[in-house]
């Protein structure tokens, strides 16, 4: 029997499933069905209540919706003032994942008694970092951490057990564990691909979850006390947004129809990878990168200017049409991520003598506006996004790129963990949204 080339089968095949699976855009409109479960202006579809976070874009005045500043409420809780309250060297994480997990602010004693469990939760099974995570190391390390997530459940004999205490316990381990999940999966990654020096240091039970990750991936363990607070920040601005983005909406999807934890979070991790929501910063940091190759005098508006706009008619970078970081799907005028964390950019760029990049920013985020104002006829006004500065946060840290979409992992398997226990408790009916069938009968 001869050989069969699947991979030429597959493609020969790939017109046929383009000519049959494409729908029409005038169908979406005959029967008043929105792409993505967005409006036409894109505001999301409504599909479920929570009590978890809150996103503000719009005021009500009247009939009419108002654009406004942009906010982010976290449990009743506006993210500035968490982040504005936090005492000098005081690390946020871990508070906000107890307001975000339980509904309310600790006490001393209950952060105290939290951070205990979580530093006692810190620990994978035996030998788990040399038999699943450098067994078979990749680049991608999202796809080698949600293969450890899977095979956690394998370890844990009540892996199955969806009672709310059971699932709580799960939560706090993840949270607790990915972390390692994501530095020991890049060091395997560096060592075998890369030739570089093996490293893996084992989380110290008294650091918070900021230190942790930067000490475990540095050689020499070190860190400063701006490096760790700034990293923090950038962890609890990402922790939670609103309920409705793709990996969350695809946690309560999952959790719905009854699955255990470690599914749930590796669907969400599925998700998350996926460039049109968890890579942004990366794709700001490559165009960054571009230009910087491609403009010689960073401080000229007109050359600037000028390059944007070859960005934006497709001739630049990566011919997208695309200033990457700039704008935002749910907010109008400004993203309070950003908003907050550009004083915590500004110090750590001092911190690290990148003053002259941050002024390139500066000046992008001055400049991209009127570029895409021009070219797309958007007068509303575009702002910067929290993805302009995170990935260039990450860059003066030193986090390797592959680490980028994990950091972001990190930070939002507490916003998976809240709004599974949600779905649990609150609304325990399995979604099962609808599809209208355009199919034409054949004989």
């Amino acid at each position: 029997m001869n050989k069969i080339n699947v991979s030429a089968y597959a493609l020969a095949k790939e017109k046929l499933c383009v000519e049959n699976d494409t729908i029409s855009d005038s169908l979406f409109s005959e029967y008043g069905v929105n792409r993505g479960l967005r409006d036409v202006n894109g505001k999301g579809v409504l599909t479920g209540l929570t009590n978890i976070s809150k996103i503000v874009s719009f005021r009500e005045e009247g009939a009419k919706s108002i654009p406004c500043d942009g906010e982010l409420w976290y449990r009743g809780y506006n993210i500035q003032s968490l982040i504005r309250d936090l005492e000098e060297g005081e690390f946020g994480f871990e508070k906000t994942a107890y307001l975000l997990l339980f509904g309310e602010k600790p006490n001393e004693k209950e952060l105290e008694y939290f951070n205990e469990v979580l530093a006692e939760s810190r620990g994978l099974p035996t030998n788990f970092t040399r038999d699943v995570i450098m067994k078979a190391p990749s680049k991608d390390i999202m796809n080698s951490m949600t293969r450890s997530i899977l095979t956690l459940a394998s370890y844990d004999p009540q892996a199955m057990v969806t009672e709310v205490s059971n699932c709580i316990r799960q939560c706090l381990q993840l949270i607790a564990n990915f972390p390692m999940l994501a530095v020991y999966g890049y060091h395997a990654y560096n060592h075998y691909d890369n030739d570089e020096s093996m490293y893996i240091h084992r989380p110290d039970p008294k650091l918070s979850t900021a230190e942790n990750f930067l000490r475990m991936l540095r050689p020499n363990k070190t860190y400063t006390q701006v490096e760790a607070s700034v990293l923090d920040v950038a962890l609890m601005l990402h922790m939670e947004h609103g309920g409705g983005n793709n990996s969350t909406f695809t946690t309560r999807v999952v959790t719905s129809a009854g699955t255990d934890t470690y599914s749930a979070i590796a669907a969400a991790m599925s998700s998350l990878k996926g460039p049109k929501h968890g890579g942004a910063n990366i794709k700001v940091m490559e165009m960054m990168e571009d230009i910087r190759a491609n403009v010689k005098d960073w401080e000229d508006e007109d050359e600037i200017h000028a390059y944007l706009s070859k960005i934006m008619d497709k001739q630049a970078f990566d011919q997208k049409g695309l200033i990457y970081g700039m704008g935002h799907a749910v907010y109008s005028v400004s993203d309070p991520r950003e908003r907050v964390f550009r004083r915590f950019v500004e110090r750590l760029a001092v911190h690290k003598n990148k003053e002259r990049d941050l002024e390139l920013y500066n000046m992008i985020e001055k400049i991209a506006p009127q570029v895409i104002a021009e070219k797309r006829q958007i007068f509303k006004g575009v702002s910067p996004n929290v993805d302009f500065y995170s990935g260039f946060v990450y860059e003066m840290l030193e986090i390797p790129m592959e680490l980028y979409t994990p950091l972001f992992a990190i930070a939002r398997i507490v916003g998976w963990s809240a709004h599974r226990l949600e779905e649990l408790v609150g609304m325990n009916k399995i979604i099962r949204p609808a599809y209208k069938s355009v199919m034409e009968e054949k004989e």
